[in-house]
């Protein structure tokens, strides 16, 4: 794993596409038939990308403190948003738009040092050779549930079209990965509806890795990912390995005009800190209208996000995986040199704040964003038998931070934690 992606902490998802238009689900509403087939295609009329702007587009990005983004280059609609001589389905050849958005985004995101994602959807419900074989080449007895976007309603498997299509997917990723420069994170979606073996892993990702070593391929690859992606449901343990946690800003992928459904900016900062917690990385999904513009109350919530990074930033990039929540009952990281330790105070204390188990003694413990020094005392321990007493920080409501407020913990000497079950005291 590339060492980027794991310091990267945050990166922002972006889903953007014909769907925007009519403000529909992207590409499962016509799968799930709530919304026609040719009314959902109808859209490509009515995209233009009038007010598309890479550039703005990266600045809140580069605001947001997100060090990687990821843009929807194809979804499951089959509709690409860059310029393919493969298919016409595309933005440049069959909408108002006639933009290269991928051009355009990478160009701009590049610029400000920002690593370049790539989604791309392995589904294709658009192409005529995709639904053409089951997951694993077998036939299901029931053909009444087939849905016949994804597999041959009839039952009647055309492998020379699947060949055909693997080419096709082949020939879109070349020019995804060739065309626009150096893309450092591929991120699929959709391979769940075929077998490894049908989509020719291992093989596929040596492909895929011959146009850049260094590539990263996230985990939707039938267990040839590079990492994990859990998906809305925050991990309540840790993923083993690198892994990335995405989830979208209100409660839809892409741009739905009358999802106000937005968590609040505490509660993404308090997401984010549970993803940091854990060793991942939080991607933070949203979906520009038809024109390209962002919608304002997205754009608030990632300067804001980037405004108390900026005020914790020492907590946040350079440092590890923190405690366990058994010591601390909230968040945490880890300098590197396993030497401070940073504590997420995610509401404002009564009085103080409490640490448990931690052995070593305390330098010195400051509020991060005002850098005011607390006072703390210690209650109990039996320092004999390296049993450590409770450590209470003292912290008032007029300390903290509007969002959520950063202790900085400074010991001597690398930081080690308590996990037995006490002891009965022998001797004094």
């Amino acid at each position: 794993m590339e060492k980027w992606f794991e310091e990267a902490r945050l990166g922002i998802f972006i889903h953007y596409g014909i769907y925007a238009v009519d403000g529909v689900a992207e590409s499962w509403s016509f799968y799930h038939n709530r919304v026609p087939y040719d009314k959902y295609m109808k859209q490509l009329d009515g995209f233009t990308a009038s007010k598309f702007d890479a550039d703005h587009w990266a600045d809140i990005i580069a605001k947001s403190g997100a060090k990687y983004a990821v843009l929807t280059t194809k979804h499951h609609d089959g509709v690409a948003l860059f310029d393919s001589q493969y298919s016409d389905l595309n933005v440049v050849k069959s909408t108002p738009a006639k933009r290269d958005i991928i051009k355009e985004y990478a160009e701009a995101i590049k610029k400000r040092g920002i690593r370049c994602g790539m989604y791309y959807s392995l589904i294709d419900w658009s192409h005529p050779d995709y639904a053409s074989v089951f997951e694993d080449g077998k036939v299901p007895e029931d053909l009444s549930e087939v849905n016949g976007y994804s597999y041959p309603a009839d039952g009647k498997q055309d492998f020379e079209a699947w060949e055909r299509f693997l080419e096709f997917n082949n020939n879109q990723l070349k020019e995804v990965l060739s065309n626009y420069g150096k893309v450092d994170l591929l991120w699929f979606d959709g391979d769940w509806e075929r077998s490894a073996k049908m989509w020719r892993l291992p093989d596929f990702k040596d492909y895929l890795k011959s146009f850049n070593d260094k590539l990263i391929i996230n985990s939707r690859l039938q267990g040839y990912g590079d990492y994990k992606t859990p998906e809305q449901g925050l991990p309540i343990t840790r993923p083993e390995g690198p892994w990335e946690f995405c989830t979208t800003i209100n409660s839809s992928w892409g741009y739905v005009p009358d999802d106000n459904h937005y968590k609040s900016l505490n509660q993404l900062i308090r997401m984010f800190c549970d993803c940091i917690t854990m060793g991942g990385n939080m991607l933070l999904d949203i979906g520009p209208k038809e024109d390209g513009s962002i919608v304002p109350e997205e754009e608030e919530l990632l300067i804001g996000i980037g405004d108390w990074i900026r005020d914790n930033e020492e907590a946040i990039y350079g440092t590890k995986e923190g405690i366990m929540t058994r010591y601390y009952l909230g968040g945490s990281t880890m300098s590197h040199d396993e030497e401070t330790l940073y504590l997420f105070v995610y509401d404002n204390p009564k009085e103080n704040v409490c640490l448990k188990g931690l052995c070593n003694k305390v330098k010195k413990a400051t509020v991060l964003h005002s850098g005011k020094e607390l006072n703390y005392e210690i209650h109990g321990g039996v320092p004999w038998f390296n049993i450590p007493g409770t450590i209470w920080f003292d912290l008032t409501p007029e300390d903290c931070h509007e969002n959520v407020t950063v202790l900085k913990i400074e010991v001597e000497g690398k930081i080690e934690m308590y996990g037995g079950s006490g002891a009965v005291v022998t001797h004094n």
